[in-house]
């Protein structure tokens, strides 16, 4: 009998993509952060996407000594695969964005492959009140703001992280995205294979219709054919219908609260250990199985929990 095919769950437990106010389980600091992902690894994720927060405030901080001491935590008490973000925030410098990865050398880091309008604030509609006074602003801000990728920021973070035996879980918000990487790969600039995280139902980029999920898929297969592994991010409701779609198309995906609040309709998530399971059953609902992180490390050729710095 065949082996069922082993699919890779990765959580994003924090980020500065909600803020604190509009959910009261979000981690926000380090002793939240560090539980947070490894009750995630423990519901079955096999690889943790993470965010700093400042502890006052929630506010996104991308500084390493922010990272240092959750990491530090996860390492010691978990497998799992790291995978710390070059995004940060809208608001930061690429320089500021890059120095967690470049500081901790971590097996994964998240890189974003293009500039785009970044559209938060619908949720405005939702969200009345606010705790801390960056909240509202933040979200407001993003009417104007463009969330900067560049060529030659993808260039920094590359070359920067060259020498770390990082791999990235390269997102991409639309379709331009695809051959954005596919120039990088062509210059030998980012090697395979690659992890592509497609994202969906964020306002600016590419929607969360079938079609859309499809059409990602069928043109990543055409650039660059068996030379990467594919995972999916659905933007708050979308999370679970999309995970459940790329899995049974032979995707990998992604939940987590940074991406979205929910467990259901109406019903917040009250850790991102829920939505892990919830993803979980779904996967294993398709007769498929949940890669461990030593799974994920062999899948997605990373060099190993013992080579990082931290």
């Amino acid at each position: 009998m065949a082996k069922a095919r082993k699919v890779i769950i990765t959580c994003a437990v924090t980020g500065s993509i909600h803020t604190p106010s509009m959910s009261p389980h979000l981690p926000v600091t380090a002793s939240e952060i560090a539980d947070a992902a490894v009750g995630a690894a423990e519901a079955g994720a096999a690889v943790v996407h993470l965010h700093a927060r400042n502890p006052k405030d929630g506010s996104p901080d991308q500084s390493p000594e922010a990272f240092a001491p959750f990491l530090k935590v996860i390492k010691q008490r978990s497998n799992c695969v790291v995978n710390i973000t070059t995004g940060g925030a809208p608001t930061m410098s690429i320089e500021e964005r890059v120095r967690p990865a470049a500081t901790f050398k971590p097996e994964v880091a998240s890189l974003n492959m293009g500039s785009m309008n970044f559209g938060l604030f619908p949720m405005l509609a939702r969200q009345k009140e606010f705790k801390h006074a960056w909240e509202r602003p933040y979200l407001e801000g993003s009417r104007e703001r463009i969330f900067k990728n560049t060529f030659a920021d993808i260039e920094y973070i590359l070359t920067t992280c060259a020498e770390n035996g990082t791999r990235f879980e390269i997102e991409c918000y639309d379709i331009g995205h695809l051959y954005t990487l596919r120039h990088f790969a062509d210059r030998g600039v980012v090697k395979p294979p690659f992890f592509i995280q497609s994202v969906f139902g964020i306002l600016g980029g590419i929607g969360p219709h079938p079609e859309d999920v499809m059409m990602m898929k069928r043109t990543a297969d055409r650039l660059f054919g068996d030379q990467y592994r594919w995972s999916v991010l659905g933007a708050g409701r979308n999370q679970l219908p999309i995970a459940a779609m790329a899995a049974s198309m032979g995707g990998n995906v992604r939940v987590g609260l940074e991406d979205s609040l929910w467990l259901g309709p109406g019903r917040l998530a009250k850790s991102n250990a829920e939505q892990v399971t919830k993803a979980r059953q779904i996967i294993e609902g398709l007769g498929l199985e949940i890669a461990s992180s030593d799974e994920a490390r062999e899948i997605l050729e990373l060099k190993g929990g013992d080579k990082v710095a931290f």
